[in-house]
Parts: structure tokens; sequence; C-alpha cells
């Protein structure tokens, strides 16, 4: 569960960069538009990989229930955190990438 979340984590992170105003307000500089292309489409397969991993853990039903609160938890700290902490959350995200797929080897 906790890799679920963690992917969710660090797609909302991507999905938030693929976006010109938080591009520029968190890396202090303009975004190219491949650049904000790949965060879309990073975005997307981390969802992906994220729902396909509660899925597997869960089964459908609960999989599909679990993947929904756990991105809505996510998207409610990036929401609230994003004008205050924007840095931090941005090392979170990072640090999140890395964890999740190491959280992936252990046995559920």
């Amino acid at each position: 569960m906790l890799s679920v979340a963690l992917f969710n984590f660090a797609a909302l992170a991507a999905l938030c960069l693929a976006m010109d105003k938080h591009f520029a307000d968190l890396l202090r500089r303009k975004p190219r538009s491949a650049q904000l292309l790949a965060l879309r489409v990073a975005g997307g397969l981390l969802l992906l990989v994220a729902l396909l991993r509660a899925v597997h853990l869960e089964g459908l039903a609960l999989g599909l229930v679990e993947w929904t609160a756990l991105l809505m938890a996510g998207l409610t700290l990036w929401v609230f955190g994003l004008p205050y902490q924007s840095r931090l959350l941005l090392g979170l995200a990072a640090g999140s990438l890395v964890a999740a797929p190491l959280l992936m080897a252990v046995p559920a």
C-alpha cells in the first residue's frame, strides 16, 4: 500500500510540474514544450503503475478504492502544501520516486 501512495505522490508531482506556472515557480526557469510533454507522460505512467500495483495487491474492487483514496490523500498534500512548502514537496516527490520501486521488491 505504501508503494501505491508513493507512486501516486510522484505522479502528482510530475503532473504539477507539467503546468507552466508551477514549473516556473518551482524550478525558476521557463519550461520547454518537450519537457512539459515528458512530465505529462511520466505522470500518467506513474498513475498507471500505482493503479496496477493496487489492483495486484488488493484485487480489482478493493484496489480501485485504495488507489482512489491514496490519490486523493496525495492530492490534498499537494494542494495545501504547494503554497507554503513547495520545495519540501519536490524533495519528498523525488524521495518517493526512489523509494516506491524499492518497496515493490518487499513481499506484500
